[in-house]
């Protein structure tokens, strides 16, 4: 039993939680193996993330006059807590692969950026690719245009190099300026 005291530090610490998240989702994660929770656990913390599991009271008092107060209103039975405090799609991938090995995990809801989400949110969100491999397509496409003008100029100059005629296009526009 926890006294009052513990209480009260465990009710900041959720509130200081909830300020600093992006995302928090609502599952549970009673009914699987300890070993298996630990390890959900750390993929969330190397997700930039943190699971707390606490009493329904503890959370509603800690979500009081912030923007997910009303996502612990309805709450009932166990559950667990997941906040993404950087990259929300990657902590909601975790969660969505654990509930996908383990049935008893299920989403619940939750809220993104203050607004409440629900759970074919969540699963879309977690169906999202990676910011890493956001940033990666991001970069392939301003790269696209700058790579293809570079061949272009490299087939030319191999072109001239190696003595070949000029390419149909490129002789009707000399024909032209010569007129």
């Amino acid at each position: 039993m926890l006294k009052r005291a513990e209480k009260e530090a465990l009710v900041d610490g959720l509130r200081k939680d909830i300020a600093d998240a992006r995302a928090v989702f609502i599952t549970n994660l009673i009914g699987i193996p300890s070993n298996d929770s630990v390890a959900i656990r750390k993929q969330v913390r190397d997700s930039k993330g943190k699971v707390v599991v606490a009493r329904n009271t503890l959370l509603k008092r800690a979500a009081e006059g912030t923007a997910f107060e009303k996502c612990f209103d309805s709450l009932k039975g166990p559950h667990a807590l997941a906040f993404a405090f950087e990259d929300a799609p990657s902590v909601a991938k975790v969660l969505k692969k654990a509930a996908k090995d383990f049935e008893v995990i299920e989403f619940k809801g939750g809220m993104l950026t203050g607004e409440e989400i629900t759970v074919a949110q969540i699963n879309e969100l977690a169906d999202l690719p990676s910011r890493e491999e956001m940033l990666g397509t991001l970069l392939a496409t301003f790269q696209a245009p700058v790579s293809a003008f570079a061949r272009v100029l490299h087939a030319i100059k191999e072109q001239k190099e190696s003595g070949e005629t000029a390419a149909p296009a490129e002789a009707a526009t000399e024909e032209t300026t010569e007129e």
